[in-house]
């Protein structure tokens, strides 16, 4: 069991800040994820972690011990890659049991024991005589799994491992990878994606950066529900949160919200420190309901329909605001194009956020 802990990690490449004051614990047997749009720093975390990249500032240490200028052969890690980097001319067998035979101090017998192991939990015991060309996809990534879990590494390091495959082999990938660790429970394990359904599925807690920095750290749902800044906010969720401008006045105790057909919403606030002089308001599509005009809080017209069978989306034009709003309801509703809908939520799923994308909480 491993836990690592980065304090004031920055990376730089030449005049370039690719990470910024990188603080994390992650505890022993815990599986992080690392979440953010391209560019955002998670892969050049990761391979920080690995040891395939040089720490420009800061410290990394595994279990209290500094590991900076430790090799990556020296720190009992093990890595996917997204393109599976298996040897062509070696059997799945060969590529499985190269790592280990290349560090040495196994018996044969250890090999094959811990070969078949792994290819037994991932379900890939039966090819174990075919080249990596006879293989789909999905049965390569798996192989390049198991190659790792020979090992018996300490820190289990993923980079994008499913984005080479189609969407029924990352569903099933993705399950494996799932149960892959409980069986390892003792393993510590931190994966790169920018699919945020990958980091909901997976994650102990989810690391969500920004332009090489941390903008929040906790559990999938607690990212779900209690968004720290506007940019989590939309990026955790699919289809992502609905931001309305200029949709509150506030008094600097309580915000004012209009609605179309009757008085406005007052809202308390539980701290009005924040700069509320233009605050903007979040609603998840998947939150919202089609009321009548008297409770409603949205009014506009169908602009366009998505059906995708459970649920569909309305894409609703309002009158004030430049983008749709997004509602996600169910399918047996009957709407159309061209009509007009009336929306609303409860208070308790309303997201407030201030003039510089913080959030703001509502009073109890």
């Amino acid at each position: 069991m491993t836990s690592l802990k980065l304090e004031n990690v920055c990376k730089s490449f030449g005049a370039v800040d690719v990470l910024r004051n990188v603080n994390l614990d992650i505890k022993s047997g815990e599986f992080v994820v690392f979440v953010g749009p391209s560019g955002c720093g998670k892969s050049t975390l990761l391979r920080i972690i690995s040891g395939l990249e040089d720490i420009t500032s800061g410290t990394l240490s595994f279990e209290d011990e500094v590991v900076n200028k430790l090799t990556p052969s020296q720190r009992g890690i093990a890595m996917v890659f997204q393109s599976y980097a298996l040897y062509p001319h070696m059997t799945v067998y060969d590529n499985m049991a190269f790592g280990m035979k290349l560090q040495g101090g196994q018996g044969k017998a250890e090999i094959d024991k811990r070969v078949r192991e792994a290819a037994a939990i991932l379900q890939v015991d039966q090819y174990l005589d075919r080249l990596p060309k006879q293989l789909s996809g999905g049965q390569r990534q798996r192989v390049a799994i198991g190659r790792a879990i020979v090992r018996d590494p300490s820190v289990f390091l993923f980079d994008e491992p499913l984005s080479n495959l189609d969407a029924a082999l990352r569903v099933q990938t993705r399950i494996e990878i799932a149960r892959l660790h409980e069986t390892m429970a003792d393993t510590t394990m931190i994966y790169v994606t920018h699919d945020q359904v990958e980091a909901m599925t997976l994650a102990d807690r989810i690391v969500v950066l920004r332009d090489g920095v941390v903008e929040q750290v906790g559990s999938p749902m607690e990212l779900y529900h209690r968004p720290t800044n506007l940019f989590v906010a939309q990026f955790i969720g699919s289809p992502a949160m609905n931001i309305l401008d200029g949709v509150a006045s506030s008094n600097g105790a309580s915000v004012m919200i209009p609605r179309p057909s009757s008085d406005p919403l007052a809202l308390d606030l539980k701290d009005s420190s924040g700069r509320l002089d233009k605050v903007q308001l979040g609603v998840r599509p998947e939150d919202l309901v089609v009321a009548d005009g008297q409770t409603s809080l949205f009014e506009g017209t169908i602009s366009y329909l998505e059906q995708l069978g459970e649920v569909q989306h309305a894409y609703v034009d309002l009158a004030a605001h430049s983008k749709p709003l997004i509602a996600k309801l169910p399918s047996d509703a009957q709407l159309s194009r061209g009509e007009t809908i009336h929306l609303t939520a409860a208070t308790d799923n309303l997201k407030l956020f201030d003039a510089d994308g913080k959030a703001v909480a509502f009073a109890a």
